[in-house]
């Protein structure tokens, strides 16, 4: 049978109640709406094994950001979208302790660029703190990690974060990576923030080896942005919103196989999001307001 495909959460719950148009409460979900710096924030928390064979995700919370009006570039933008990120990340995560930041992805391919250029744009401390303890005492200590692709390092992404993990021992990690979504109006419009962990490569459907507790020890958070949709499940919900009947999922996915479908102006859309994903967590980690993460970062 044919699932449409997307890695949001939000969607899997969209995708369950529209299955035999379902209007019953969903067992094992619970979802609630926000709104954080004027951006809606939805959670989905996944609370046991009915919910998780419902969406076909872990147990864990799942928090999508809307940042469609971030692109109207009204007032404050950007910082508003760097505080509504940060905030959202720093209730996720513990107080205390050192941080492994990993940026997954492919830079040369735009679409994947996500998690590489992300990390350009995070504050990194561990070594500072190391050479200069007095200096940079009221920081925590952060390092990051580009892993790069199994074809251009020979190395799966999930080996070389578990050896550098095992090494520094951070108390948590946070995985940054692209992800796909089912809907063209959620491409580079939301941002998805889940403790559950990560599997590289899932926006553009090649799936790796998971990053999570289980795999690395510690607690593995995780940081997503949709680029890219499926082909098939694109046109599926194209041809079912024209009204058109007796749709046949299967014979899409066939002549669409291996296609995806991302925005003409993806790059200029990636470099400014993963720019906020990347001073959202440094809002999240360290005591320091937006202009003085520009001042350090410049």
């Amino acid at each position: 049978m044919y699932i449409k495909r997307t890695d949001l959460a939000l969607e899997a719950r969209e995708l369950w109640q529209e299955s035999a148009q379902r209007t019953t409460r969903l067992s094992g979900v619970k979802a609630t709406k926000t709104k954080q710096e004027g951006y809606p924030v939805t959670r989905v928390d996944i609370l046991d094994n009915r919910g998780e064979e419902a969406l076909g995700k872990p147990q864990g919370s799942y928090l999508t950001i809307d940042l469609t009006s971030f692109w109207q570039r009204k007032t404050d933008f950007f910082e508003r979208a760097v505080r509504a990120v940060g905030s959202q990340l720093k209730g996720l995560l513990p107080a205390e302790g050192p941080v492994l930041i990993i940026g997954l992805g492919n830079a040369a391919m735009t679409p994947d660029a996500v998690g590489p250029l992300a990390a350009d744009s995070v504050l990194i401390t561990r070594h500072l703190i190391a050479a200069m303890p007095r200096h940079f005492a009221g920081f925590r200590p952060v390092a990051v990690f580009r892993t790069g692709v199994l074809g251009t390092t020979g190395v799966e992404s999930a080996e070389a974060v578990r050896g550098l993990a095992e090494e520094i021992k951070p108390a948590l990690v946070i995985a940054i990576d692209a992800l796909a979504s089912r809907r063209v109006g959620r491409v580079c419009t939301t941002i998805q923030l889940s403790d559950t962990g990560i599997i590289p490569g899932s926006g553009v459907g090649n799936h790796r080896a998971a990053l999570n507790r289980e795999t690395l020890g510690v607690p593995v958070f995780a940081i997503g942005v949709p680029t890219v949709v499926d082909a098939a499940t694109l046109a599926a919900d194209l041809l079912e919103e024209s009204g058109v009947e007796n749709v046949r999922p299967e014979s899409l996915q066939k002549e669409g196989q291996g296609l995806m479908v991302t925005p003409r102006d993806i790059d200029q859309q990636v470099r400014d999001l993963s720019k906020v994903i990347g001073y959202g967590i440094n809002w999240a980690l360290q005591d320091l307001e937006i202009e003085e993460i520009n001042a350090l970062l410049s």
